[in-house]
């Protein structure tokens, strides 16, 4: 017996789930399945949070149900983009989805057939994006702009400074208004390069203290 999550959503608190909730449960009934929770919204379709929505998906997560029942795709999810996050996300998870008033159902080979369509619409139209994305950064360097972080621009010297004049990593960040792993590196970088010297220098040499004279 395959344990099943019901999702329900209503646009207001005036409106009630129970004509939604009666369908899903008679749905339920005709395939045999096992009610292991039932998610509520009360929440208009365009708001990004869903408190219930994300319980659920919690819980698809942690393999508490095989499969997901809605009165309607629209119900799922607040735009096409968000429903087709959704439905990739329950395929890998291999949790099924099934929509009453669309008849959709993802364990059928009609259903799986849907959810691969769906899958290559939404890597289209990812990649679409990522195109369009590097499109306009290689318009913008062509315009001269700088694209990205800036970088800091460091008196490393003077961080050098104040951490050998016996302030903490911590003040010393503070001081220039940059992180402490920032320092850090700066104080490495100041390490090495006095290694490097080191090293160059000549070992072995004397001072000339002219020539000795007797006694």
């Amino acid at each position: 017996m395959k344990r099943a999550a019901l999702y329900l959503r209503v646009s207001t608190v005036d409106q009630h789930p129970e004509s939604q909730l009666y369908d899903l449960r008679q749905l339920v009934a005709q395939r045999g399945y096992e009610i292991v929770h039932e998610y509520t919204d009360r929440i208009s379709g365009v708001k990004a949070k869903r408190p219930s929505l994300d319980r659920m998906m919690a819980d698809a997560r942690r393999g508490r149900f095989d499969v997901v029942l809605v009165w309607a795709c629209d119900r799922l999810a607040r735009s096409v983009r968000h429903f087709l996050e959704v439905l990739d996300e329950l395929n890998r998870l291999n949790v099924e989805f099934l929509s009453c008033r669309e008849n959709i159902d993802t364990g059928g080979p009609l259903g799986r057939a849907i959810v691969v369509i769906i899958g290559a619409i939404a890597e289209l139209e990812r990649n679409l994006i990522v195109e369009r994305v590097r499109a306009g950064m290689r318009r913008a360097r062509l315009d001269g702009q700088h694209i990205g972080r800036r970088p800091l621009e460091l008196d490393e010297a003077a961080i050098v400074r104040d951490r050998a004049q016996g302030l903490t990593l911590r003040q010393v960040a503070r001081t220039h208004q940059i992180s402490t792993a920032t320092v850090r590196k700066v104080l490495q970088r100041a390490d090495s390069a006095c290694v490097k010297r080191v090293e160059i220098e000549p070992s072995g040499t004397r001072m000339n203290t002219g020539p000795k004279t007797a006694a």
